[in-house]
């Protein structure tokens, strides 16, 4: 084959499966590649348990559509990079009182980094995962775009990757509908009971992220006050890693209302609790800004910004602020805005950038 070569980032999933097949298909010269994140798969037990509950990539599943596709498959061990680029980063964030995005961090620090420096080391073309969005050029100019599919977009937790890196990046999965690539998985003869997609962090699939957070950091467990906006103590805490903006459930206080985290305070190690009315905002401080577009550092732009992977984006301004940060003053207030998440811009399907959302 003569084609251009590209390194495939192949977690076993559906996507990165049939992302295989089209660049096969469309002449690629494909090296699969499965980064190793988490814990090893335990071939031991290959009978009685699943491979999507090994871990978070399904090394056997990769390793059997590379042998059916002919192409090169190899396992790379990322956990350390994992460990210090994303579990740390996790730890550290709820244990200040704020609520990462570890997938995020993941593309930015591991996934594509990780892909793209084995690519320039061995003089490869291209790099491509199964994520479901768009590298668009117009003009000469390279965006990251949103996908056709807009219930499976991705590119909320791609906003952070380099612009430099956008020229050598390829998501073919990203003009296609779901439904498209799972039918072209059951043509490649994958097992669909299989293929269930994980809507959980894959390090914390085995329970709830607090149960994780324990088990990691002991010192999470650190007693302090539930108090209402006034101050008034109602009742007192576990630690502040176990507790978010929005959240009702398992506050363990009684006062006859609803009530819900409003904010955490690291400083004091308090839990603020308060009506759900009061947890509408309409603006929010932003920083660690990764732009596409230069031009939001200079001048106020009409946006839609999405403060979660599952809302909706809403309309709002973004304005350049001191010390690199930006301003976004929604058009309507927004619920439970919570530091550590990412929000991100968008002009229709173009990614203009986004940041981390700050405390108060």
């Amino acid at each position: 084959m003569t084609g251009p070569t590209v390194l495939l980032g192949m977690s076993g999933g559906v996507d990165s499966s049939v992302a295989a097949a089209l660049l096969v298909e469309q002449g690629y010269r494909v090296q699969g590649v499965t980064l190793q994140v988490w814990e090893h798969e335990d071939e031991s037990v290959a009978v009685s348990k699943r491979w999507e509950e090994r871990g978070c990539c399904k090394v056997g599943l990769a390793r059997f559509v590379a042998q059916r596709l002919g192409i090169s498959h190899e396992v790379i061990d990322t956990r350390e990079i994992f460990r210090s680029g994303v579990i740390d980063d996790f730890l550290s964030g709820y244990l200040a009182g704020t609520t990462p995005n570890p997938c995020v961090r993941c593309n930015e620090r591991v996934k594509l980094r990780s892909l793209l420096c084995l690519a320039e080391e061995r003089r490869v073309d291209f790099v491509a995962t199964g994520h479901y969005a768009r590298v668009v050029e117009q003009q000469g100019r390279f965006g990251l775009h949103r996908a056709c599919d807009v219930r499976k977009d991705q590119s909320y937790f791609l906003y952070r990757l380099n612009p430099a890196w956008l020229p050598k990046l390829l998501f073919p999965v990203g003009t296609m509908q779901k439904a498209e690539v799972w039918a072209r998985a059951e043509s490649l003869g994958l097992p669909a009971d299989e293929l269930k997609e994980s809507q959980e962090i894959c390090f914390v699939s085995h329970g709830d992220y607090r149960t994780f957070i324990e088990a990691e950091a002991p010192e999470s467990k650190q007693r302090g006050n539930i108090v209402d906006p006034e101050g008034n103590v109602l009742g007192q805490h576990d630690g502040i890693a176990y507790y978010t903006p929005g959240q009702r459930r398992g506050l363990g206080v009684a006062t006859g209302q609803r009530l819900y985290v409003q904010r955490v305070e690291a400083a004091t190690q308090t839990v603020v609790v308060g009506q759900e009315e009061e947890l509408f905002r309409s603006d929010c401080r932003v920083g660690e800004v990764n732009l596409f577009d230069e031009a939001l550092r200079t001048c106020s732009t009409e946006a839609q910004v999405k403060i979660r992977y599952a809302t909706p984006p809403a309309h709002a301004t973004v304005s350049p602020d001191q010390n690199e940060m930006m301003t976004v003053r929604f058009a309507a207030p927004q619920r439970a805005l919570s530091p550590g998440q990412s929000a991100v811009f968008y002009d229709g399907d173009r990614v203009l950038g986004g940041g981390i959302i700050q405390a108060r």
